[in-house]
């Protein structure tokens, strides 16, 4: 094996000259186009993605990627329902169902109003699968399992992306920003993106460290607790880190990000 050929090892600029770093893995293949624009695709439909489009760090930007007020609306409402509800009342059905109710007119609002359902109704099915739980135990704390599930897939996920040497922020951005998996050339926005990445893991496990031990207490004080933890540490903390996470990827990645109809095409 030659020196060019080991991990870490510099390679020669095709066009300068000069040395940049190498993929820290070496070996490591790059995604198959296919995948790549898959990559790309999902980029674009995330908060990142909408912060790409407006090129702009403002608060209307910030808002826009997190749905507009409509959107918090839909996020946040259901949850803040079932959770004054509980804590009055500690009755489940109530609780349960008027929560959903709420999810189900704010997608009856959009399909009258003909505008875009798909996040209205991702809500309504997220809440609606987990009332059917809570409903059928008769455990209010059930209400929030799904919720538990999809965070631990969540951090299991981009743990797995940061030990294969492929975080999952890199791959976004780079595909977001027209930079392919270039970036993994560069030790220094290996990096950077292998941090963000793991911030967005820490989120992922916070949220796991708090909420796990409420739903195992099983009991009424603890699942009032479990939904107002739910709602502290949802968009209140997704959006800040959100932001920085575009912050930091548009100082790695000066160039101008991929339109929607632009193809990604990978930076050999």
């Amino acid at each position: 094996m030659t020196d060019q050929d080991r991990p870490g090892a510099e390679a020669p600029d095709a066009h300068t000259g000069a040395h940049t770093e190498a993929p820290s893995d070496g070996a490591s293949p790059a995604p198959a186009p296919a995948l790549g624009e898959s990559i790309a695709a999902a980029a674009r439909r995330s908060g990142l993605g909408q912060l790409a489009e407006t090129d702009t760090s403002t608060g209307a930007a910030l808002l826009g990627a997190l749905g507009g007020i409509r959107g918090l609306c839909e996020t946040i409402l259901p949850g803040l329902v079932f959770l004054v509800l509980f804590t009055f009342t500690q009755n489940v059905p109530v609780s349960i169902v008027s929560s959903v109710a709420v999810a189900v007119v704010f997608t009856v609002v959009r399909v009258i109003g003909k505008t875009p359902v798909t996040q209205a109704m991702a809500g309504l099915i997220g809440v609606g699968i987990s009332a059917i739980l809570a409903l059928i135990t008769g455990r209010g704390e059930d209400n929030f399992l799904l919720g538990i599930w999809t965070n631990a897939a969540y951090a299991a996920g981009i743990l797995i992306s940061i030990l294969v040497r492929w975080p999952v922020i890199g791959l976004a951005a780079g595909y977001l920003m027209g930079d392919g998996v270039a970036w993994r050339r560069d030790k220094r926005k290996f990096r950077v993106m292998q941090a963000l990445t793991f911030l967005w893991f820490l989120l992922f496990a916070a949220r796991l460290v708090v909420q796990v031990p409420l739903y195992l207490a099983h009991t009424d004080a603890a699942t009032s607790a479990l939904a107002l933890t739910k709602l502290l540490m949802g968009v209140p903390l997704y959006a800040p880190l959100l932001l920085v996470t575009w912050f930091v990827v548009k100082g790695q990645f000066p160039q101008k990000p991929v339109t929607k109809g632009a193809a990604a095409r990978p930076t050999k």
